[in-house]
Parts: C-alpha cells; structure tokens; sequence
C-alpha cells in the first residue's frame, strides 16, 4: 500500500499546505517575522528613550500602535493566521481577541482617568504625613 504523501509526518516538496488550508512555516518566513518583530521591538525604546516625538501622549499612541503592528506580525508570521486556515475560524478568533483586547485597553483607560480626576490632591508635606 502506497503512503499517502499528506499524511502526518511526511516530507512532500514544493506544496506547503494541507487540505484544510493550514499553512506550514518556512525559514524565510520566521526569518521574516523575527527581523519584523525586532524592528517594532526597537522603534518603541528608541522613540521613548530618544523622546523624539516630543509630546508623551503623542509617544504612547505610537508605541501602541507599532504593539498592535507587532500583535499581526506575530500571528500572520508564527502562528499562521489567515483567512482560509481552519474554515476562517482563526480569523474570527483574532476578530475576537481584538475585541477582547480593546475592551480592556478602553476599560483601563477609562478606570484610570476616572480615578485621577476624582482623587484629592495632595501637597508633598501632605504626601509624607502618611504612614
């Protein structure tokens, strides 16, 4: 009996996906995907380090964003995510997870500012008369 060339364990060149539209990771694709990863790794200390954007709030949009730009990379580079893997159920587990994320992140924020705007204010003197 002949084996089949899709089968678990089995070498099969040139085609790098199974049936169910699963894709395999190639070197020059983790390659890819770490020098990326580095490089949005890298830009955020640069930018808060350097303070070259000159406003912090301005800085923290941007290191947000390139989180978010290195969030993608990790998923499309290592985990393999894309539309046609799995019947499209990854994607709509990352549609989730983006959604879950912003909730938190919107939570936080809000939690934060709220706490801020209601606390007393306080003088140093005051600040050290505390046990």
């Amino acid at each position: 009996m002949a084996a089949n060339p899709h089968d678990a364990g089995t070498v099969h060149a040139g085609n790098h996906r199974h049936d169910s539209g699963e894709a395999h990771g190639t070197v020059n694709g983790y390659v890819t995907g770490f020098v990326l990863s580095a490089i949005l790794t890298v830009i955020p200390f640069w930018l808060v380090i350097n303070g070259t954007l000159g406003s912090p709030a301005l800085t923290a949009i941007a290191v947000m964003a390139l989180g978010v730009a290195q969030i993608v990379v990790q998923m499309v580079y290592f985990l393999h995510m894309n539309a046609r893997s799995e019947g499209g159920w990854t994607l709509m587990a990352f549609v989730f997870t983006i959604i879950i994320i912003v909730i938190a992140i919107a939570g936080s924020m809000w939690v934060m500012h709220h706490l801020n705007t209601h606390m007393m204010p306080m003088t140093p003197e005051q600040a050290q008369s505390l046990p």
